[in-house]
Order: structure tokens, then C-alpha cells, then sequence
């Protein structure tokens, strides 16, 4: 590895100096928009009463059991020595652990270094064994847990220069040069974030939606207040003769279905022969606060169908939601079961949860109490901003996410390269108050989706339970957003044919898999449904390709009509308005 160039104090004093300056502007500029608020009622992620009476509640009944208190500091001043006996006297009996934070071989092979990953590793194996004495549904439990692994996490020895090696040898060869980079990167992050550190995750230069993401041909044909349609060129010279609609969540933009030509799932639906439909949402503003999600469904799919009647002259169209677009879809098909409408032939839903008994760790920053102070936020701002959600995925995942970044942009003072997902994710949206708070409080507090006649949509209760539309659901293993054993209830609800999928990996990476070159996960299937998933799983068969080529599979199974000559945007009844992928989706 070729040694970083030293840098030279004196030459960089005045750099560091406009650095601190630059800095303090950051703070200030926040601190001023903030105090300028119409409304002082700001929203957190982290509650503190919450957070305290959670804490208090569970040290009384911990201590209510001395017993596993004593084992718990028995248990850590025995890690503590035989890792630093090990460490100190050489001893190698057993292997280097496989945690990323620790892959560089000098947390092996220095003394010092290797006791203080080794210690540390110890003191989150004894306090995760503590807190397993804990009652398991608890909600304060959720809690602890969450929270005590978010200190232990920031206080592992690989967060800080001194104690990291890589980034001390790095400190020493380039002569302070590597702090320097990484306080300009700290506070680039500052100036971003308008005073808030907004962690940069990928290279920001790289991508550009529309010239390198989202490039699938195509046009925008309608648009409403809500949603743009893009219908996507055909590369086929026949289709198929139903369209095929795709509804994305709302929480990010729809192009993780389009990222570049080797990863898109829009680009491969079409190059199978599919007639391809996609939903753009807006990037609301204050002006879309009382947007509800009766509105995101009549503005969205049920508007998307006519329009798509319309272009093509098809009667009935396939769907597929993603996340919160799938819980529309969902509830769009049992309203319209409710109608007696027949429009969609067979619907996909990918992470899409329909029992929120076990939300996983979202659970910590979603109650009552919560979405009452959400409220008051909410009423003067009209929208939730786009870092809260941002920065509560990130810290569900806060090694990969957070961490990682902190030591590569901090203490080594390197830049992320450039990665697609990470782009996409960085490209977060607003939400509107009265959507978000509907949807908070009937779906996730009152699990309301899948209580037959709970949810009323335009004047109509529904009940997803009478759907038997031929349903393909796709979850993901190692999903920390929509667990998959919350996924599984959908195949034992539905009242139709249903094709339960679970994929490797999570939430995206394991969604975006694409069968070619290299199939990076694979996937399980089983005909029949016991009532737990962890039972399903058993029994499971295990395929090692792409759950792509499975869906294919399944779609073609139900598509047994004629093909169709290609349709190109335009060439019904509605005129192209722009070219793909809009300007819904560039919105800031």
C-alpha cells in the first residue's frame, strides 16, 4: 500500500481555521432557522422521558434479580481477563472474529489493539446475556435493548483515532493530514445538513437520476397532484396483453426499481415482454399536508388504472407494490373486492407488511405518546422531514450505516465511493401529516389492516381477507424494516392463491437481485402454510438463484393470452408530457 503524502502543519493552520469558521456558520445558520419556527413544538427520534422511564423500569427488574446481576459481572471481568491474558501473552485459541469493524489485521496481531477488541467484544456478549433476562414483549424491553446497543456500539475502540490503528498509522504517515480531511468532511456533512450532520454515505458526484439512474426509455402520460405515470418503452416487438402496473413506496423514490440497466427490475419486466407502468410520487410540501392515504389510493393506483385503460384499451392489469406501496396495493385490492371490481389480474407485494403485532425495532420510536407529539410537530410544518425517517433506518442498522462511515469519512479522512443504493437512500422524501399520521395510528398502532372492516377507504370498509386475487409475496430474511415473520401472516390471510417467497438478505439488497451475471442471493419456497413462520422456514426448500426468475415464472404461469403488438408511449389515447423519468421524481 503506497504511504499517504505528509502533510505540513503551517501550510495547513489557515485550512483549519476556515474549517472551524466554516463550522460555527453551519451551527449558527441552524440554530437561527430554528429559533425562526412558527412553532417550537419540534419532533425528535429519541423521546427522552420515554427513554428514561424505559430504563428505570427495566433496572428495577433486573435488580429485583441479583443473581443476574452478579452473573453479568462475573460473566464481564472473565471476558475482560482472558482477553487481555490472551492478547498480552500471545495465546491464539480461537479465531480472529468476522465483525467488519474489526477486519484490519492489526486488531490480530497488536498486543494492545487485540485486547481492546477482544474486551469489548466481551462486554457486548455479557451485556446482551443480561438483558436476555428481560421479559421478551415487553415494550421497555424493545427499548433497553435498542438503545443499549446504540451506546455500545459508539463506544467500540474502532470509533475512536487513537484506538484505531488503521487510522493512528494514518494520523502518524500523513502527519495530521488524514484529521484534516476528515474535520473538512465533518464539515462539508454540517454544511449539507444546514447545521445538522447530515453523514454522507456515497459518493454524490457519481450519480444523477436520469442520466445514469432511472434510465429505462420511457414517457410521463398523466400526472396528478399526487403521482406521475411513466409508461416505458417496449424491447420487444409483441407484449403481453396486460399492462403491468408498479407502486412504490412513498418514503423513498421509485427509481430502487431502476437503478442502472444491470440491476433494474422495470428495465427487465420490459425486456420480458411486459408493458410496463410505473407510479412517480410527489415530494410533498406544505401545500400536500392534508393528503391522506384515502388520497394516495385515488390519486395513485385506482387514477394509474384508468389512465392505463386508457393508453392501452386493457380492461385488467397486473400490480406490484413495494413496502408502503404494497400496503396500498393491498388495501386498493380489498377495496376494490369491496366494489366487486375486477381490474387486477394478480398483485406482488415485496416487504410488505400486514401484521404489526412485531414491527421489530421500528417499534421503539412508534406509540401513542409518540404520534401525539408527531401531531403537534405536524401541525404548523405539514410534513414530516425527510432526515427523521432517514436517520431511524440508519440507526437500525448503525455499524453498517453510521459507524463505518464516521471511521471512513472522520478519522481516516477518505470519501465513500460510489454506490447506487447508498445514492438512492440518501435521496429520501418528505411525508404528509395527515397521511402519516392515519397511517401511524390505524395501521401500525391498531394493526387495523388486517381486522376485517377496521379501515374505511372513500366511504368502504374493507377486509383484506376476502381477496382472492392470485398473490406473489416476496420477504426477506434479514429484514429490519419489514420483518419477515410479520410478512408471512399475508399467505395464511389472503383468501386466494397465494406464492409466499423468502429471499436472502434484506430489505433492498436482498430485493434487488438480479439473476445476471452472478446471482448474489438466493432464495426459499414451500407449497403450504403452517401458522408459524419460523416452522415454515423449516420445511422450506432452499434455491440458489435470483427470486426474479421465480417470479418471472409465476407471472408467466398466469398469463396465458395472445401477445399483443409492442405499445409505445403515446400511442393510445394519452399524449406523452415528458420523457422518464419526470420531474416528480428530481423534487428536493
Amino acid at each position: 500500500m503506497p504511504r499517504a503524502p505528509k502533510s505540513n502543519p503551517q501550510e495547513n493552520a489557515a485550512e483549519w481555521l476556515e474549517l472551524l469558521e466554516r463550522a460555527g456558520r453551519a451551527i449558527r445558520h441552524g440554530q437561527a432557522a430554528e429559533a425562526g419556527k412558527v412553532s417550537g413544538k419540534e419532533f425528535s427520534l429519541v423521546d427522552a422521558r420515554t427513554f428514561w422511564e424505559a430504563y428505570l423500569r427495566s433496572a428495577q427488574l433486573l435488580w429485583s434479580h441479583p443473581e443476574a446481576v452478579t452473573d453479568y459481572f462475573q460473566q464481564l471481568w472473565t471476558g475482560w481477563a482472558a482477553a487481555w491474558n490472551s492478547a498480552l501473552t500471545g495465546s491464539h485459541g480461537k479465531s480472529a472474529p468476522r465483525d467488519k469493524r474489526f477486519r484490519d489485521e492489526r486488531w490480530e496481531t497488536e498486543p494492545v489493539s487485540r485486547g481492546l477488541r477482544d474486551s469489548y467484544l466481551a462486554l457486548e456478549k455479557a451485556t446482551d446475556t443480561f438483558l436476555s433476562a428481560l421479559p421478551e414483549e415487553s415494550k421497555d424491553t424493545l427499548r433497553v435493548k435498542f438503545y443499549t446497543r446504540q451506546f455500545l456500539s459508539a463506544a467500540a475502540p474502532s470509533n475512536f483515532l487513537m484506538l484505531n490503528p488503521a487510522a493512528r498509522e494514518k494520523f502518524i504517515e500523513t502527519g495530521g493530514g488524514s484529521l484534516l480531511a476528515g474535520f473538512r468532511n465533518f464539515v462539508e456533512d454540517l454544511e449539507r445538513g444546514d447545521g445538522r450532520l447530515d453523514l454522507n454515505t456515497d459518493d454524490r458526484s457519481a450519480f444523477k437520476v436520469g442520466v445514469n439512474l432511472a434510465t429505462t426509455p420511457g414517457k410521463v402520460i398523466y400526472q396528478n397532484a399526487l403521482m406521475q405515470l411513466i409508461q416505458y418503452e417496449p424491447m420487444t416487438e409483441e407484449v403481453r396483453k396486460r399492462p403491468f402496473l408498479f407502486v412504490p413506496h412513498w418514503i423513498n423514490k421509485f427509481y430502487i426499481q431502476d437503478l442502472r440497466p444491470d440491476n433494474s427490475v422495470v428495465r427487465w419486466l420490459v425486456e420480458r415482454g411486459h408493458t410496463v407502468f410505473l407510479i412517480s410520487w410527489v415530494n410533498p410540501t406544505k401545500e400536500h399536508a392534508g393528503m391522506s392515504f384515502e388520497d394516495y389510493m385515488k390519486l395513485g393506483p385506482l387514477a394509474a388504472l384508468d389512465a392505463i385503460r386508457e393508453a392501452t384499451g386493457e380492461k385488467r392489469c397486473d400490480i406490484q407494490g413495494f413496502c408502503i406501496g404494497g400496503i396500498l396495493v393491498m388495501a386498493t385490492l380489498a377495496y376494490l373486492k369491496a366494489k366487486r371490481d375486477k381490474r387486477i389480474a394478480t398483485a406482488t407485494t415485496i416487504a410488505t407488511l400486514v401484521d404489526f403485532t412485531d414491527v421489530g425495532e421500528i417499534g421503539v420510536f412508534v406509540d401513542r405518546d409518540r404520534v401525539e407529539m408527531l401531531r403537534s410537530h405536524l401541525k404548523e410544518k405539514g410534513y414530516l422531514e425527510n432526515h427523521h425517517l432517514r436517520d431511524m433506518f440508519a440507526m437500525m442498522r448503525e455499524n453498517d450505516l453510521v459507524w463505518s462511515f464516521h471511521v471512513m469519512n472522520y478519522l481516516m479522512g477518505d470519501k465513500p465511493p460510489a454506490f447506487d443504493i447508498l445514492y438512492w437512500n440518501g435521496d429520501s422524501t418528505r411525508l404528509p401529516a395527515a397521511m402519516l399520521l392515519w397511517y401511524l395510528e390505524k395501521i401500525y398502532i391498531e394493526n387495523g389492516l388486517r381486522k376485517p372492516g377496521h379501515l374505511t377507504l372513500d366511504g368502504t370498509p374493507i377486509d383484506i381477507t376476502r381477496i382472492d386475487t392470485p398473490f406473489f409475496v416476496l420477504a426477506t430474511k434479514e429484514d429490519h424494516i419489514a420483518p419477515w415473520a410479520s410478512v408471512y401472516p399475508t399467505a395464511r390471510l389472503l383468501k386466494g392463491e397465494v406464492k409466499f417467497v423468502l429471499g436472502e438478505s434484506g430489505h433492498v439488497r436482498g430485493v434487488i437481485n438480479p439473476p445476471e451475471p452472478h446471482v448474489k442471493y438466493g432464495y426459499w419456497t414451500r407449497d403450504d402454510f403452517p401458522e408459524s413462520a419460523g416452522e415454515w422456514l423449516k420445511g422450506a426448500e432452499h434455491h440458489q438463484e435470483s427470486w426474479w426468475t421465480e417470479w418471472g415464472r409465476w407471472l408467466d404461469a398466469h398469463e396465458t393470452e395472445p401477445r399483443v403488438p409492442a405499445r409505445k408511449p403515446g400511442g393510445g389515447k394519452l399524449k406523452p408530457i415528458e420523457d422518464a423519468p419526470g420531474s416528480y421524481v428530481l423534487e428536493k
